[in-house]
C-alpha cells in the first residue's frame, strides 16, 4: 500500500470513529464519497459514484428525522415539524456538518470540480453526507443509520426545538416588527421555483426589503418556505448586516 492510500485509510479510519459506525463493506463508504465527475474521469460506471446513494440517504434521513421529531416533541403542530425538518435537512445545515467531519478533504472528484473548488461547495458536501446515510442503510441497515443520526444531527435538532421562545416565534412577524421601526414598508416575499410532484412539491422564496433580497428559503410549502427566509434574513441581520 502506497503513503496516500496509507494516509487515506487512516482518515477514512478517523471518519468512521466520528460517525459512530465502523462500514462493513469499505467499498460503500468509497461510493459515498465518490462524486460523478471522478467515476467518468476514471472510466469507472455510473454505479460507481454516489449519486444512487444520495438519492437513498435523501429519503432515510426525511425518515429517521420525522420519526425523531414525533418521538421527542409529540406535542408540536405539523407546520412546526415541516419547519424544523427543512431547517435540518437544508443544503446549507447539511453541508455545515460535512464540514465538521472534513468530508470535503476525502472526496473523490474530477479534475474539473477540483479546480473549481468543490471540495467545499455545499451542494457537494451536502449530496456527500446524504450519501453516507444512504450506504449506511445498505451496509448496515436501520441501526447503522440510528448510529449516524446520533452522532450527526441529534445535536442540531435538539438546538433547533428548544431554544428560546422568542427564537420559536413566528421569524416573519419578528422580520416584519424589527423592519417596520422607523415607519419603513413591511417585506415581500417571492416565490422563485415552484418544483416537484403535487405529492411532494418544493418551493424556494427570498424575501426582499426596499428592493434587496433579505434572505431566502425552500420548504415543502410556500408558508415553510416564507419562514425559513424570514429566519435567514434576522440571522444575517443579527450577524451585523445592515439593510
Amino acid at each position: 500500500m502506497s503513503c496516500a492510500e496509507d494516509e487515506r485509510a487512516e482518515a477514512l479510519a478517523r471518519l468512521q470513529t466520528r460517525l459512530g459506525y465502523r462500514f462493513r463493506s469499505p467499498e460503500l463508504l468509497e461510493r459515498a464519497l465518490t462524486q460523478r465527475s471522478a467515476a467518468h474521469e476514471s472510466g469507472a460506471p455510473a454505479s460507481a459514484a454516489n449519486e444512487a446513494l444520495e438519492f437513498l440517504g435523501d429519503a432515510v434521513v426525511s425518515l429517521a428525522l420525522a420519526e425523531h421529531l414525533v418521538r421527542a416533541w409529540p406535542g408540536r403542530t405539523e407546520g412546526e415539524y415541516s419547519e424544523l425538518r427543512a431547517r435540518v435537512v437544508s443544503q446549507e445545515a447539511l453541508a455545515g456538518v460535512a464540514s465538521q467531519l472534513d468530508l470535503g478533504d476525502l472526496l473523490r472528484l474530477g479534475r474539473g470540480e477540483e479546480a473549481s473548488g468543490g471540495r467545499r461547495r455545499e451542494s457537494l458536501l451536502a449530496d456527500a453526507l446524504e450519501a453516507l446515510f444512504g450506504a449506511a442503510l445498505l451496509d448496515g441497515g436501520p441501526s447503522a443509520v440510528e448510529s449516524l443520526f446520533r452522532a450527526l444531527l441529534a445535536a442540531p435538532i435538539r438546538t433547533l426545538a428548544t431554544g428560546a421562545a422568542d427564537e420559536r416565534r413566528d421569524p416573519k412577524s419578528r422580520l416584519q416588527e424589527l423592519l417596520q421601526l422607523g415607519g419603513n414598508p413591511p417585506p415581500e416575499y417571492e416565490v422563485v421555483t415552484a418544483e416537484g410532484p403535487d405529492h411532494e412539491p418544493r418551493f424556494r422564496v427570498v424575501v426582499r426589503h426596499g428592493g434587496r433580497v433579505l434572505g431566502e428559503g425552500s420548504g415543502p410549502s410556500r408558508r415553510v418556505a416564507e419562514r425559513i427566509a424570514a429566519r435567514t434574513a434576522l440571522a444575517r441581520l443579527a450577524g451585523g448586516t445592515s439593510f
